[in-house]
């Protein structure tokens, strides 16, 4: 099994994907209005606005702006440097800022539009550098 994609259903697809365009500092793949995605390396963040979940059975099945369990995690090369330049922009959605964790990340926690929890990380000691490298 190969892990692809993480997709945020939302009511307003293009606020959160403009939200994410400027997180990323890229622009995302758009095919149709009702959908826009950004594929890295490791997997694909795709927003979908909440008539796309129609061949799954409609809007019973997923709850735009309602996730209370689940953190979407970016590693970045330097999180104290992404801070620097979006901590004005990130202000009233800040959760914690930079801070190293006991597993060794240095990492930058704040909400998008959605409510969705969007942690930033970087490895930062040594054992943790030594994790991230497997």
């Amino acid at each position: 099994m190969h892990f692809t994609s993480v997709r945020l259903i939302t009511a307003d697809v293009e606020r959160l994907t403009r939200f994410y365009e400027h997180l990323f500092n890229q622009p995302f793949r758009r095919p149709v209005p009702v959908f826009a995605e950004l594929r890295t390396v490791g997997a694909t963040l795709a927003i979908g606005h909440t008539s796309t979940l129609a061949p799954f059975g409609g809007e019973q099945v997923a709850t735009a702006a309602a996730n209370r369990s689940a953190i979407l995690e970016f590693r970045v090369a330097d999180v104290d440097a992404v801070y620097q330049r979006l901590a004005d922009w990130l202000r009233d959605t800040l959760v914690q800022q930079p801070t190293t964790m006991p597993w060794g990340n240095r990492s930058l926690l704040f909400r998008d539009p959605d409510g969705n929890l969007v942690n930033l990380f970087t490895p930062f000691t040594a054992d943790a550098l030594e994790q991230s490298a497997l």
